[in-house]
């Protein structure tokens, strides 16, 4: 088996920490030993379903320990995990079972009817028993006791993740087992993670980010303590009662952490814990920085800059958070970046160009999705005017991130904007079609509609909606019907209706949205 796989890292854990805990949810805990028993026995009977190699698993299911079980379960065979968060309406999962063919998901008791309701003609496993006709994870537990090996190749696909991209549709880009092994070495490295260390699970399992945490946790063979993140209280009560040293976060719940009146926060000597604070999925402001160092004052603080199609490019040193808290840092380990203009030249200081990202962490590509492919994943001569390229070697894939950066006099680099006119809210990427075309399915009363971001120190952007009908709709009709087939991060914050709409001179066809951003963010 390759020693470049998520597989290798609990056999390892086992083996010289098995009575350690592992992972920790509320009141529950379970010890390597214990976590490694039940994912061979998961592992063993997604096995025996005999689907074809790297057939695709989806795990749409609430945040626990048998989630991570199922992960990690998936992870020790040769198929492939896919997230289904269950911040997803059932159409939007539909679509992703349909795009990448899943054939069996794991769930849990209270999305068994969500899992029926989309008409789902694979197979079904659900972590409680709820029924005779759909097997669980506690007969699984109780039945499969059979030795279980595997042998994984760390070039194969591990993961397939989904965000939103300009198409309007979800992406899925597909990660492969030596990439989720390079994410957990070089985080563990450059946030010197330990043994002795607390991990927060607080982010979903949806993305690249929030799995790392299991990760790192593993290679490390530190503890994970799960949190679902509803009430600022809640949360700062699992900082302190799970005895957290690292505390993974996305801009929006730093945010949410510090809305409250500052003087209900808890005292300070009761985080004295925490020792790492690791920030990415949005712009950091200053204020979420001084927030953060007022109440966890022992805490380094990294803010980081990840892709889609890479786990990650860069990171702020914490010592240089409070000197230039707009930069997104420099490269991570075994990252090479370059900024280059529309004709190839490397960008001078200060200048804008596109970020490439070459070296480590590279993903596989996106599934099924030539046109972004070839968008994204570029040969390496897209750089011979920055580097030298000499010796007739094979090709070399690079990623063209569609970031617009620059560079200061110190190497430093500082994000600009995006290529396209994606939306990034509460640490996701959202596509303004996406929301356009629900509108224009399900409301036809509107006869035009214009869905854009504008600035939102809390949440970074801020969705707007603005619509044309023959007469004004209530606001709260229009959203009652976008939360029916959006996911609760895609819904408009504000809905706006106006007689008529601004057109692009040149395309009659089209609404001239910076007009419309430019009016309403003057407002």
């Amino acid at each position: 088996m390759s020693i470049n796989c998520i597989r290798t890292l609990i056999e390892s854990a086992v083996s010289s920490h098995s009575d350690k805990t592992a992972v920790v949810f509320n009141e529950k805990s379970i010890t390597y030993a214990e976590l490694f028993n039940k994912v061979n026995q998961v592992a063993y009977y997604l096995q025996e379903l005999d689907l074809p190699k790297d057939s695709r698993i989806g795990i749409y299911s609430n945040k626990g320990i048998d989630q991570v079980i199922a992960v990690l379960a998936i992870l020790s065979t040769d198929y492939v995990f896919v997230p289904l968060t269950t911040l997803l309406k059932p159409e939007q999962v539909e679509y992703i079972i349909n795009d990448c063919d899943i054939q069996c998901i794991i769930t849990d008791k209270k999305h068994v009817e969500s899992v029926a309701s989309i008409n789902f003609n694979g197979k079904v496993i659900s972590y409680d028993t709820t029924s005779k006709d759909i097997p669980s994870f506690e007969e699984i537990y109780k039945y499969y006791n059979k030795p279980y090996s595997c042998d994984i190749n760390s070039h194969s696909n591990a993961v397939i993740t989904y965000s939103f991209g300009v198409s309007g549709r979800p992406k899925g880009i597909v990660i492969s087992h030596r990439n989720l092994i390079d994410s957990a070495r070089v985080v563990s490295q450059y946030l010197d993670l330990k043994q002795n260390d607390v991990i927060s699970g607080l982010l979903i399992f949806n993305l690249d980010y929030g799995l790392n945490q299991i990760f790192c946790t593993l290679y490390k063979k530190a503890t994970l303590a799960l949190h679902r993140f509803i009430l600022p209280d809640d949360f700062f009560n699992h900082l302190i009662n799970d005895k957290i040293t690292v505390i993974p976060l996305m801009p929006v719940y730093i945010s949410q952490m510090f809305d409250e009146d500052i003087s209900r926060l808890p005292n300070a000597e009761l985080f004295s814990n925490i020792k790492t604070i690791t920030s990415s999925g949005g712009n950091v402001t200053a204020k979420m920085i001084k927030d953060c160092k007022n109440t966890f004052q022992q805490a380094n603080f990294y803010s980081m800059h990840g892709l889609t199609e890479a786990f990650r490019s860069t990171y702020l040193d914490p010592s240089q958070v409070e000197i230039r808290p707009d930069s997104i840092g420099k490269a991570i380990a075994d990252v090479e970046l370059y900024v280059i203009n529309e004709n190839g030249k490397e960008c001078g200081v200060r200048e804008v160009g596109e970020l490439i990202h070459r070296g480590g962490c590279i993903y596989k590509g996106f599934w099924n999705a030539p046109e972004q492919n070839a968008q994204r994943f570029k040969s390496v001569q897209i750089l011979k005017d920055v580097i030298n390229i000499e010796g007739q070697l094979t090709d070399e894939i690079v990623v063209a991130t569609g970031d617009y950066v620059y560079k200061d006099e110190e190497g430093y680099f500082y994000f600009s904007s995006r290529h396209d006119d994606m939306i990034k809210t509460r640490g996701f990427r959202v596509s303004p079609y996406e929301i356009e075309s629900v509108v224009a399915k399900n409301i036809p009363q509107i006869e035009q509609c214009a869905v854009f971001g504008i600035d939102n120190e809390q949440i970074e952007e801020e969705i707007i909606m603005v619509y044309s009908a023959t007469n004004e709709i209530s606001e709260k009709e229009i959203l009652f019907e976008l939360k029916k087939h959006l996911a609760s991060y895609m819904v408009p914050g504000k809905v706006i209706y106006k007689k008529s709409l601004p057109l692009i001179q040149s395309d009659k066809n089209k609404i001239n949205k910076e007009v419309l951003k430019q009016e309403f963010s003057a407002n």
